[in-house]
């Protein structure tokens, strides 16, 4: 279910990621994400995280290791420590797994920076807050971690809810690479989400003036890949799971598809009789407005009835290695499984950076390498953004400085982790955009039979297509 490649709510997302505005929209019914359209080892490598650093402390004199020269430049920043804050919904209704992936990829970074004498000889010390998954608690992590622990920045926060955002901006507080779950990072200053915006964020509205605009690049790319020209939006009977089928309906109509829209009831969802009518239209794409859950039990229903469709596509957040399980009962159904993002494939360990993540997964995390996610890479390229920021500050780090490095017009990939970013603000969409975006496949095949994600496309900033930009009101 995705738009683009950029999703908001991730829980659920795809049209969600659109350019250049970059705003997700989708909602997973009740707990479902409202997604506006759009969507291991040991040490690591020298010029992962200290050649830049290096540098720079040479330049100023700062010492690197004793952290003599550095000063208490800004709150949170003490001569031997910088404390960053990260707001995690992990107890959230939907599950400790839904939300969690940032976090571990953000923790893993700085273990690994710190390893290797932290940032100007300063340590990293992350002080975290689980926000349940409310708005309430989401205002008492923001005040915890700015009032009482007094953290210099935020980092890959990943929230249900991000009632809190407002308090941070008017702070001043850098909050840098989050995941786009609301509007906020769309609406808000000093807020930086993982996929960079083109609006004004002046806090008056969201997007330009309450629009956002949502780009097709995801249904050109399966028209053009897979031939596809049908497509079948399955959604539940709730307002929102409901409003963001018919953004992908009106985004895969822009790309002349055939659309068969199905709803299902969100108590007891008949998904045998969705698979009857997949049948019956012979539909080859499947996109949802639904949650993991229902994912997996349509599966099983489209399986159970000898369906087959020529790709079931599901979103960033569920490109994971938990699909091995989840999908356990639907192998057919599984190995039809496609994801987009504008991410690297966690599994593509050609790429250094990817290297980097694994090995220290591996290295801090063991007991994670069944539930590796694009999420959790995600949550360490944020990290890598929000070092390399700091780091352009040389010994004496302040907020402003930080802010000055996010807001710098030269787009940022976080060492080519991630598709360009930035947070240049522009007029409002006015013709097509020229979008890229990543692809990996499923396949039970991979990794000598174990099975795992395969990346469908040369490189993800190469695979781009100019696209329509579709005004939507989240």
């Amino acid at each position: 279910m995705q738009l683009t490649a950029r999703a908001r709510c991730r829980a659920v997302d795809a049209f969600a990621r659109r350019r250049p505005g970059r705003v997700p929209a989708v909602v997973c019914a009740l707990l479902l994400c409202v997604v506006p359209l759009a969507g291991c080892g040991t040490r690591l490598p020298e010029g992962a995280f200290t050649a830049r650093a290096t540098r720079t402390a040479e330049a100023t004199g700062a010492t690197g290791t004793t952290g003599a020269t550095n000063p208490a430049s800004d709150t949170g920043v003490s001569a031997t420590e910088i404390r960053i804050g990260v707001v995690t919904s992990l107890t959230s209704p939907v599950g400790s797994e839904v939300f969690s992936g940032p976090r571990y990829g953000a923790q893993a970074f700085f273990q690994a920076l710190n390893d290797r004498g932290g940032l100007h000889g300063r340590t990293v010390r992350l002080v975290t807050c689980d926000d349940g998954g409310s708005g309430v608690g989401n205002q008492d992590c923001v005040h915890r971690l700015i009032d009482q622990a007094h953290v210099f920045a935020l980092v890959s926060g990943s929230v249900l809810d991000y009632a809190g955002a407002p308090f941070v901006s008017g702070k001043a507080v850098p909050d840098v690479g989050g995941q786009p779950i609301g509007t906020a990072y769309d609406r808000w200053p000093h807020l930086y989400g993982i996929y960079g915006s083109a609006a004004p964020r002046d806090g008056r509205s969201v997007g330009w003036n309450g629009t956002l605009y949502a780009s097709t690049e995801v249904f050109r790319f399966f028209k053009q890949r897979l031939g596809a020209g049908s497509a079948a939006v399955v959604a539940y009977n709730q307002a929102d799971s409901a409003r963001y089928a018919g953004q992908l309906k009106a985004g895969l109509e822009a790309e002349g598809y055939r659309v068969l829209l199905q709803t299902v009831d969100f108590a007891l969802p008949n998904f045998q009789a969705v698979a009857a009518a997949v049948r019956a239209d012979g539909s080859q794409l499947l996109f949802d407005a639904m949650d993991g859950r229902g994912n997996a039990a349509l599966c099983r229903a489209l399986d159970e009835s000898g369906v087959t469709v020529t790709a079931k596509v599901t979103t960033v957040q569920n490109w994971s290695e938990s699909v091995r399980d989840d999908y356990r009962s639907s192998p057919n159904c599984r190995n039809a499984l496609w994801a987009t993002s504008s991410s690297l494939n966690y599994e593509d360990e050609q790429y250094p950076a990817v290297r980097d993540f694994r090995a220290a997964m591996a290295r801090y995390f063991p007991d994670r390498a069944g539930r590796l996610s694009a999420w959790e890479l995600e949550g360490w390229a944020g990290a890598q953004w929000l070092a390399d920021a700091v780091d352009s500050c040389g010994a004496a780090p302040t907020r402003s400085c930080v802010e000055a490095f996010m807001n710098r017009a030269e787009p940022y990939d976080a060492h080519g982790l991630i598709l360009p970013a930035s947070f240049v603000p522009r007029p409002p969409p006015t013709g097509p955009a020229h979008a890229c975006l990543n692809a990996a496949r499923w396949q039970d095949a991979a990794q000598g039979g174990r099975g795992g994600w395969v990346t469908q496309v040369p490189s993800m900033t190469t695979n781009c297509f100019d696209v329509p930009q579709l005004p939507y009101r989240p």
